[in-house]
């Protein structure tokens, strides 16, 4: 990869580990950081059951599958090609579709006629975090227009081990914590804006103003106005105390 591209990379690992405080926050803000660097129509993180074949989704969009094709996609579990693929893998790498079966035969298959084609989506690319006996992870991307490309592809399997680490110790903070008996709190909304909540995740990434303007197409005057509202609403005065309480509030 290019220099640019380690930076994108490195950045938005670092977004998403300063979000790595429980399994809830690593899944909301690993689908929003990774939808960000790598466009998808629905992003979503799946945990499959291999023994039972059944799957498991959070998405970046609440309801955008309906209950009938998630039953519909566990009658084809077996046979989808990333299961296949990353299924008890020891060693599974990021994977399109598209790599592992040719277009005319997917588009043929009953999995894409039956499930694929009914809610709009052409392509699917899967970053396994987590294979262990029957459970499979992954962060899946699903596109309607053209396929995901080899240079986003090379992002996130640049970014998978590390997302594995990540998501392997959100999980263990859960596991303390309930062992501890500390109750996990209910993930409060920020009282912020979409806008306003772009503006603070790439803070929390280390980016300047400057670099915010840039990423999200608007003036580094309209992300210090963003700035000054989002430390209002948040009760501070400062970046990092703005990133500390939207993580208290997350957590």
């Amino acid at each position: 990869m290019i220099a640019a591209d380690h930076r994108t990379v490195l950045d938005t690992l670092g977004a998403i580990g300063e979000a790595a405080r429980s399994s809830a926050a690593f899944e909301r803000q690993g689908m929003a950081c990774l939808g960000r660097l790598v466009a998808s129509d629905l992003t979503h993180l799946s945990v499959c059951d291999l023994d039972s074949g059944h799957r498991s989704v959070v998405s970046d969009q609440p309801g955008a599958i309906a209950p009938r094709y998630i039953e519909v996609f566990d009658r084809h579990f077996h046979a989808h090609p990333l299961v296949r693929a990353h299924g008890r893998n020891p060693r599974p790498v990021t994977r399109r579709v598209s790599d592992l079966v040719r277009r005319g035969d997917f588009q043929s298959s009953a999995l894409f006629n039956d499930y694929y084609r009914p809610i709009g989506i052409a392509h699917a690319m899967a970053v396994p975090i987590h294979v262990q006996g029957s459970a499979l992870v992954s962060f899946v991307f699903n596109r309607t227009g053209r396929d995901f490309s080899d240079r986003e592809q090379a992002w996130l399997e640049a970014m998978r081990p590390h997302l594995a680490n990540l998501y392997r110790l959100s999980r263990e903070l859960d596991g303390a914590r309930a062992a501890w008996g500390v109750p996990s709190a209910a993930a409060a909304p920020l009282p912020l804006t979409a806008r306003e909540r772009e503006v603070l995740d790439w803070l929390a990434g280390g980016k300047t103003d400057r670099d915010i303007a840039h990423i999200l197409g608007i003036s580094p005057r309209t992300v210090h106005k963003h700035l000054q509202r989002i430390y209002e609403k948040l009760g501070v005065e400062t970046r990092t105390a703005a990133v500390v309480r939207a993580m208290n509030l997350r957590i």
